[in-house]
């Protein structure tokens, strides 16, 4: 398990973040047309995924927006917000923002990204949902850079994702 705060109290997830140099493992989750989506769709791009509990918090809606801004200067690369909120909220939410350079995938379905990511929690008030972390892929789908975020209520580091990026 990795142990992270929320307020300032410990919660735990599944386990720790796949290691860097790895090849992420796929996915299948479900965009906010309610198709199907792999990792393996997006082979070819660079990929930033945005993982949080819920696009109704303060935290998580303020990672989408800054990741909005920063997608829409990166070239070949998709920046992928996924959480457990149904394709209909997240849709709700970029159109009421006039979000468009993210795609939201959402992982409620069964629950497998959240599992085979070890980004699940396992105990506290926020449990079943997604821990708020960041990972980076290459266009190959192997990981170049890993966060966990320690206290919940934090935003990522968007610094320390985007120049995962430069060397690849």
């Amino acid at each position: 398990m990795a142990t992270v705060t929320l307020k300032g109290n410990a919660i735990n997830t599944k386990g720790e973040l796949p290691e860097v140099g790895s090849q992420a493992p796929d996915f299948e989750l479900a965009a906010v047309d309610l198709s199907n989506k792999k990792l393996s769709d997006y082979k070819g791009s660079r990929v930033i995924m945005n993982i949080f509990h819920s696009i109704d918090t303060s935290t998580c809606a303020a990672s989408v927006r800054q990741f909005n801004i920063e997608a829409s200067e990166l070239e070949n690369t998709k920046v992928l917000c996924i959480s457990m909120d149904l394709p209909f909220a997240m849709a709700r939410f970029c159109g009421a923002e006039g979000i468009k350079n993210v795609e939201n995938l959402s992982d409620f379905r069964d629950g497998n990204f959240g599992k085979n990511y070890n980004l699940t929690y396992v105990d506290g008030p926020i449990r079943g949902l997604l821990a708020r972390a960041i990972i980076v892929l290459d266009k190959d789908g192997k990981i170049l850079h890993t966060e966990q975020v320690q206290e919940v209520t934090d935003e990522p580091n968007y610094k320390a994702a985007l120049e995962a990026l430069l060397d690849e």
